[in-house]
């Protein structure tokens, strides 16, 4: 399993409990495709990577749960090309739970024969020849949610099925599984389908239990982060409020899942939808549609295949956006692959529309002029100066792309404290420049106080030639608490910490940038949970030109 966001690498590393070491520098042609490497930038390491950006696709159960059948599934395959929606990039076809219904007596999954006459191989070649994938389910435990036969104790002989059938997505569920270890279910099911010598996505879907977002990409290709999603604007915002503050975790190869869209169900408005959909753009979540695509409005379309909006969920860089400013307006912004864009949302929640609007230091953008579009009405907004205003509808957004120019350090030796930054998110939150800190019973100079797991990123524009910083946990923890600490550079790994504990003196970092334009700084939680986890980059510091 290739790992994502360089975030998974320090993971790794904990896991494995290594002493602390500095790493020398690791790019493209490494084996792993992580932050600041694309498909199109480093094509060894990123093109063949499962889920490179967030898997999109349809899946049966938000509109039709135990409802299907092999003619409706053949009728959805032909929609989503006849549609557009394969065009507009969603690739997988998944079925959900209610298509098995027993074991032979050798094990051997059973596929309904009444729903299913022509059997699974056959309903994956007719979604093969349509240019989809082929995606099923089942359950780690030892029944699926609908109490049909799960995988416990069979995962490599229906990883062979799936192979056999032409699987390429499998989504695991996690009812009926008292006393099991979701991280020993979970690899189980991943080595089996490594064994069976197809590649397929795995989805881990145990609801957010044991934060699988620490561990999920050992595992799998994405990981849910919280309770079943319903037709309705209160449980669409219990999941994003479940799942935003994890955004260091999601990266290229391994998504946060907040679960499956509900866009066009009828249980929301058309502002609510859009802003559903904007939302699990802005988090770089999978855009799994739920609706009947057979027989869907063209409301429901121009939503679905909003081709821009899209875009931002899939922009190659994987970075996942964050809220800025928390208030019944909330500001929401996404550093994209192009230098000096953001993708900037405005989320009213309110029942009234509302004023919104953000000056660029927000954003992370330097005075001046930038250029707006409006993704939803689809139209250029023209140049403004140092912010934008409008008004957000109720329940609604106005979502944008800004173009502007990134922050440039000065010339000479400048603090990261004293540094706007061009992104950052920490779990939890938020990222903190300090003015001092003790490590190991040290006093240290002003740096950036950070959680378990962060992302901090500064646009260096290639004028600076080295970073220095002192890296560990705070003493403020009491001694405890675990943090790995890892430093890339122009996409190349120049720093790798090992586990860092809490009482450890900080770690002399030292890495020479040679022109980069991007330094990123990110911590993980060193193998373990995020309790008693703060991290500093202390007496942070870069040189430039």
């Amino acid at each position: 399993m290739r790992s994502g966001l360089a975030l998974a690498a320090i993971l790794a590393v904990g896991c494995g409990g290594g002493e602390a070491a500095s790493g020398s520098p690791a790019g493209c042609g490494d084996g792993a495709c992580v932050f600041g490497e694309t498909p199109a930038t480093c094509p060894e390491d990123c093109a063949g990577a499962p889920a490179a950006t967030p898997p999109m696709g349809w899946n049966s159960w938000n509109r039709f749960g135990c409802d299907i059948n092999e003619e409706k599934i053949r009728g959805v395959a032909d929609a989503l090309v006849e549609s557009g929606m394969r065009d507009a990039g969603y690739e997988y076809l998944n079925l959900d739970d209610c298509w098995q219904t027993d074991r032979t007596p050798a094990g051997e999954i059973v596929v309904d024969p009444v729903r299913f006459p022509s059997g699974m191989k056959a309903l994956g070649d007719y979604v093969h020849a349509r240019g989809l994938k082929f995606g099923t389910y089942t359950c780690a435990g030892t029944m699926t949610c609908q109490q049909r036969p799960g995988s416990a104790g069979h995962d490599a002989r229906d990883a062979l099925s799936y192979a056999s059938w032409g699987v390429d997505f499998v989504k695991e569920d996690w009812c009926f599984t008292d006393g099991m270890d979701p991280r020993e279910r979970y690899a189980a099911m991943r080595d089996a389908i490594a064994a069976s010598g197809r590649d397929m996505v795995l989805s881990l879907c145990n609801w957010g239990r044991e934060q699988p977002w620490i561990w999920g990409r050992e595992m799998g290709s994405l990981w849910r982060t919280s309770g079943d999603i319903s037709d309705s604007f209160l449980m669409m915002m219990v999941n994003m409020e479940q799942t935003w503050p994890l955004a260091p975790y999601a990266g290229p190869g391994g998504w946060n899942d907040p679960d499956m869209l509900e866009v066009g169900n009828g249980g929301m408005t058309a502002d609510e939808y859009r802003a559903h959909f904007s939302l699990w753009a802005m988090m770089a979540a999978p855009l799994i549609a739920g609706n009947d695509v057979r027989s869907m409005t063209q409301e429901t379309r121009d939503i679905l295949m909003n081709a821009e909006v899209i875009a931002v969920d899939q922009d190659p860089a994987g970075v996942a956006g964050t809220k800025v400013r928390i208030d019944t307006v909330e500001l929401w912004a996404r550093p994209l692959t192009e230098a000096g864009a953001r993708a900037v949302l405005l989320f009213n929640r309110d029942s009234e529309p509302r004023p919104g609007g953000f000056a660029w230091d927000e954003v992370g953008l330097a005075p001046g002029d930038a250029t707006l579009r409006d993704l939803w009405r689809r139209t250029d907004l023209g140049t403004r100066s140092g912010r934008f205003d409008t008004t957000v509808p109720p329940h609604g957004v106005v979502m944008v792309v800004v173009r502007g120019a990134e922050h440039r350090p000065p010339a000479g030796e400048a603090r990261l404290a004293d540094l706007p930054w061009k992104h950052a998110a920490a779990s939890p939150g938020p990222v903190e420049r300090v003015t001092s800190v003790t490590v190991g019973g040290q006093p240290l100079g002003s740096g950036l106080g950070v959680g378990a797991a962060s992302v901090v990123m500064f646009d260096l524009g290639g004028r600076c030639t080295r970073f220095r910083a002192r890296a560990g946990v705070d003493d403020a923890t009491g001694g405890k608490g675990t943090v790995a600490f890892e430093v890339r550079a122009g996409g190349e790994r120049g720093f790798a910490s090992g586990v860092i504990r809490g009482g450890d003196a900080a770690v002399p970092v030292e890495v020479a940038l040679d022109g980069a334009r991007e330094l990123v700084l990110v911590t993980g939680p060193g193998g373990d949970d995020e309790r008693g986890d703060r991290a500093v980059w202390a007496d942070a510091r870069v040189e430039c030109m």
